[in-house]
């Protein structure tokens, strides 16, 4: 069955209100941030790597109205999944019922497909690319997310054909630092190349 039990791993917001958010988080969570820049957070508490991310619409989107589509709110829910063959697994059981992720991209702490169920929920399934949660903490605060927050697109048939000739998941989420930036981003590109 495809992507069969898996676990909740995080909640993505979109918000005008960034610091406040991140105050009331602390405060009701104990969540400390573990990666900042000026368009994004990464905040966790307990076992994860992250719990909430905060994508902050100041920043992004200042112009955006609240009206219409409403661009405040939740943006999605991630899921985690056991290991790189389940990911792929699911994948490719699911294309063969004509579902397709809408967005497939390694985030350098975890590779991730990214879907919308028939409303437009988004939802994320994703696997860490190392084998503990430090290993996946210790990348976000080595620094590497300044020049690219986001990380960088793959393709699933690729990845799959390349795990059935052998290349180990290890090499797969090894990102390539002359890889193309992901175009998904907008302005996110823009802000962390001015060095934020």
């Amino acid at each position: 069955m495809p992507f069969s039990t898996p676990a909740l791993a995080h909640v993505v917001y979109r918000t005008k209100r960034l610091p406040e958010m991140l105050d009331w988080y602390a405060a009701v969570f104990g969540a400390e941030i573990v990666y900042r820049n000026e368009a994004l957070a990464f905040v966790t508490y307990g076992d994860a790597h992250h719990r909430f991310a905060f994508a902050d619409l100041e920043t992004i989107a200042p112009h955006a109205s609240d009206g219409g589509h409403r661009p405040i709110g939740l943006d999605h829910v991630a899921y985690d999944v056991c290991d790189l063959n389940t990911l792929l697994g699911s994948y490719r059981d699911l294309k063969a019922k004509g579902i397709e992720p809408y967005w497939c991209v390694n985030h350098g702490m975890s590779a991730s497909l990214y879907y919308a169920d028939p409303d437009g929920n988004q939802m994320e399934f994703s696997v860490d690319c190392f084998d503990t949660v430090g290993e996946c903490v210790d990348y976000f605060k080595s620094g590497v997310l300044n020049s690219n927050p986001v990380g960088v697109e793959f393709d699933p048939d690729e990845w799959l054909i390349e795990l059935q000739l052998g290349v180990s998941a290890a090499e797969l989420f090894a990102i390539d630092p002359e890889a193309p930036i992901s175009p998904i981003r907008g302005k996110l590109e823009e802000i962390a190349g001015s060095g934020s």
